[in-house]
């Protein structure tokens, strides 16, 4: 895995930074202002810990937010599920994104392991 030189060039943060904007655009005529306020706060913290784990100077501190991302995953997955069941969000729709999550937070997993490889 080579470095990259910024954390924009990451593709976790890209496929990261797309799934929130289609959060908020899946949500924009969402009238539940809580659960609408809560899906967007953790598809926002995905990208953002992972720009703030980048810029980090060791690798355990990088790790430490890269893994805050992946929980951020965890946590818009579960907060998708409840939009799509409560109708909020368009089954198809939210399945996409569900497994689009699912999937980077693997990704993310799979960053930490090589960048602890790495010398």
């Amino acid at each position: 895995m080579k470095k990259s030189l910024r954390f924009e060039d990451l593709e976790i943060w890209q496929e990261s930074m797309r799934i929130c904007k289609e959060v908020y655009a899946a949500l924009k005529d969402c009238k539940d202002f809580g659960l609408k306020d809560q899906l967007q706060r953790s598809s926002v913290s995905v990208p953002s810990n992972i720009a703030e784990g980048y810029e980090r100077k060791s690798k355990k501190e990088t790790a430490h937010f890269f893994y805050i991302a992946k929980g951020s995953c965890g946590e818009l997955r579960t907060q998708l599920y409840l939009a799509v069941s409560l109708e909020y969000i368009n089954k198809e729709k939210g399945s996409s994104l569900i497994n689009r999550c699912a999937s980077l937070s693997v990704k993310i997993y799979n960053y930490i392991q090589a960048m602890n490889k790495r010398e």
